[in-house]
């Protein structure tokens, strides 16, 4: 639909509102042309409060250019974001996952009380995708999302870092492992320039997934932000939304039951972040989808790990996009039956269409991708644990471990701090399982992710040997045995509020289970005892959320009534 028809269909139930309404777009500079061209909306996430975002302006007026010479009108709007990697281990890291929920609602504000035509999101850091997808989904107008790319490797006595090779440093210096001076070499060398983090993290995850799902352009999810062909992607993204928007190809057309499994299945054979558990069952919510938690385990059984990638692999995403990218993983899949080929995409081709010509088999001269008889593991990475501490699910990243099982004495922790004080002053001890409670969506609240002791954990040389469950969130970098997401959370009454220091806990990915070894009279008699603690936050948008957010099981969501 045009703009003109947009602003007609509102103007002739507003009779007299019309013409102030056409004048307001004449200030912009409007001719009388333009109200039958579309109206295209930029939602820009550019800002200078992270690497992550920094780079995101030259792709917006790649876009903006791309659709005024299209035969577009071009409407910019601002989202914002927080820096997950910047806000990690303070009150800071508990707006992140609000801020999904800040963009997807200035996505569809912006979009449906403008009556836009179509828009382009762009965004850099991890909520920007998940977020920005929600508002495009709940908008349901032609839409494309533009990554705001990956960033390059930091080098330092000839290894590349990232930022997850700070938070490891930080663990191996507080273990002795490390001198003072070469920590602060890493932290000097980590980050390079603009782009997001650089492993399978968080956002090339989402990234990856969103590309997967159609609503990418192919190979747009791993390129790097300094590279001219990122750019020249985002022009590319604009020219084909505006022919979606002639197709009135919407995204509820693309995101489906079978496009979702599509996007699981690569986020499982990429290696990908625990979150994307957490933001997939939010995008499904917004499509009006029927995607619950134990579809990633039906997901997880039949895909295989196919990709050497960081965390717990060895490469970075701008070497993933060197070898193949999305596209390769997704033809090994799609030849293997285990992706569904007929699912249209942005661009208004199939996902078999896309993939004819992409080789069967990946470069003979590249790690980063294995064929799928060679695949790193049989199953995926991303388990969900049930048990009598998670009745309604928990998510475990179970890849780059020896042996995913493990029974302890718990060491319980009410706040993240004293997590990491406790591992830094040398109290965490092998066989330890570690308990991080109230960081649920409600408790938190907005649950937090906890990069700083998963990394101190690693960096301690402790990652396989110290198990640790939270209510709360990991951050895309964390690996070891570490159990996130613990549903339901503490702060409502969820098992994991009556777990007593020194009691047994069991977690085994083998067999999906995450138990507490007390008597079943026991944890009754805890759980009638126990009473809610007060709200952290009584005012705001923390309030809000731990008033409105829904359990982490199904994707803490704010509009789940």
């Amino acid at each position: 639909m045009s703009t003109s028809k947009r602003l007609r269909s509102a103007n002739i139930t507003q009779g007299a509102a019309r013409a102030p309404n056409r004048s307001m777009y004449y200030a912009l500079g409007y001719k009388e042309e333009d109200f039958n061209k579309p109206m295209v909306g930029v939602a820009n996430g550019h800002s200078t409060i992270t690497p992550c975002n920094s780079g995101l302006q030259k792709l917006a007026d790649a876009a903006i250019e791309a659709i005024e010479t299209s035969g577009g009108n071009a409407q910019v709007f601002g989202t914002p974001t927080i820096s997950d990697g910047m806000a990690m281990g303070t009150e800071g890291m508990k707006y992140s996952l609000i801020s999904r929920e800040v963009i997807a609602d200035c996505v569809e504000t912006c979009v449906q009380g403008q009556w836009m035509d179509g828009v382009v999101v762009i965004g850099g850091c991890d909520k920007n995708m998940p977020g920005g997808m929600m508002g495009m989904l709940r908008a349901n107008v032609p839409a494309i999302y533009v990554y705001g790319g990956t960033i390059l490797p930091g080098r330092l006595h000839g290894k590349d870092l990232n930022i997850v090779s700070v938070f490891e440093a930080v663990g191996e210096n507080a273990a002795g492992r490390m001198s003072d001076d070469e920590l602060k070499q890493i932290e000097l060398h980590a980050i390079p320039g603009p782009g997001s983090c650089g492993g399978m993290y968080t956002a090339n995850t989402m990234s990856s997934a969103f590309e997967a799902l159609g609503m990418s352009l192919p190979y747009s999810s791993t390129m790097a932000n300094v590279h001219d062909e990122k750019t020249a992607s985002a022009a590319e993204s604009a020219r084909v939304l505006l022919k979606a928007i002639e197709l009135d190809l919407k995204p509820r057309d693309i995101v489906t039951r079978k496009s979702i499994e599509n996007a699981v299945s690569v986020v499982m054979a990429t290696g990908g972040s625990t979150n994307a558990v957490l933001h997939i069952l939010a995008i499904a919510h917004a499509a009006d989808v029927e995607w619950t938690i134990d579809d990633f385990e039906r997901v997880r059984l039949r895909v295989p790990v196919l990709c050497d990638l960081k965390p717990s692999g060895h490469f970075l995403a701008v070497d993933f996009h060197t070898a193949g990218g999305v596209p390769q993983v997704m033809k090994i899949l799609l030849d293997a039956g285990l992706i569904h080929g007929d699912c249209i995409t942005i661009t208004g081709q199939t996902i078999a269409e896309i993939l004819k010509d992409i080789p069967s088999t990946p470069s003979a001269d590249q790690k980063v991708i294995f064929p799928i008889e060679q695949a790193l593991y049989k199953e995926g990475h991303l388990a969900i644990l049930k048990g009598n501490l998670s009745p309604e699910g928990a998510v475990a990243k179970i890849t780059g471990l020896k042996n995913p099982v493990i029974t302890g004495p718990a060491r319980v922790f009410n706040d993240e701090q004293t997590a990491l004080e406790a591992i830094l002053a040398g109290k965490i001890k092998a066989g330890d399982v570690m308990v991080l409670r109230y960081l649920g969506p409600k408790g938190g609240p907005g649950m937090p992710e906890m990069l700083a002791p998963t990394g101190a954990l690693i960096g301690a040389g402790l990652g396989d040997s110290v198990g640790l469950i939270t209510d709360g969130r990991f951050s895309g970098g964390t690996w070891g045995m570490v159990v996130g997401h613990v549903a339901p959370e503490a702060a409502v009454g969820g098992c994991i509020a009556i777990v007593e220091e020194g009691d047994s806990i069991t977690i085994d990915a083998h067999k999906q289970l995450l138990e507490l070894n007390v008597p079943a009279a026991d944890i009754i008699a805890r759980l009638a005892a126990w009473k809610a603690p007060a709200p952290r936050y009584t005012r705001g948008v923390q309030a809000k959320f731990a008033f409105n957010a829904s359990t982490a099981s199904t994707g803490a969501v704010l509009d789940k009534f």
